[in-house]
């Protein structure tokens, strides 16, 4: 498979913007996890005025839950999990400044919108492709909520990580205009 772009996270505007739906893209740099556990306590903090664990402006959170680290290893398997999960906390870090979410599946009407509004991407890992994509992280530290287990967050360190824009900061969907493209006419 070709890639027809490289990124370095964090990510700023111009990167954001030049990003569109169906682009294969390599993502070099540090990344965030977290799921629905770590969504739910950053909603609670953000609701309470207490600091998130790290700061959300620039950043990628990618939809995971690493299985346990083999010996030798960085991590285990790092496969996405389903990203609707997320949708009800999503419009609050993308306000807070968050540029992009990896995982896997649609995004909610809202979500999009507030894509758009806020300039951010969402890119696609591909599902059951967990080992390979676990040995694009080369350095991974627990940051928040040990006691989570794989549901904690972590900071990632990632090289030439595999994804697909599914939707750009423009809403264009590729789960809503990809199937066009292979639809014949009568």
């Amino acid at each position: 498979m070709r890639y027809a772009s490289r990124v370095v996270a964090p990510l700023n505007d111009e990167t954001v913007l030049s990003l569109r739906s169906g682009d294969k893209v390599l993502i070099s740099g540090v990344i965030f996890t977290g799921r629905d556990a770590a969504h739910r306590r950053m909603a609670e903090s953000i609701a309470e005025n207490r600091p998130l664990p790290f700061d959300v402006r620039g950043q990628i959170i990618y939809y995971v839950g690493p299985s346990p680290t083999p010996p030798g290893r960085v991590c285990g398997s790092a496969g996405p999990t389903t990203s609707g999960r997320m949708d009800p906390y999503t419009p609050l870090l993308l306000d807070l400044g968050l540029k992009g979410m990896i995982g896997k599946g649609k995004r909610s009407p809202e979500v999009i919108e507030s894509m758009k509004k806020n300039r951010a991407v969402y890119f696609g890992a591909v599902g059951g492709a967990a080992v390979l994509i676990s040995k694009c992280i080369n350095r991974m530290e627990t940051v928040a909520w040990p006691e989570l287990g794989p549901e904690a967050v972590f900071r990632m360190r990632v090289e030439d990580l595999p994804v697909v824009v599914l939707v750009d900061s423009f809403g264009d969907d590729l789960y809503s205009d990809g199937p066009a493209g292979f639809r014949r006419s009568g």
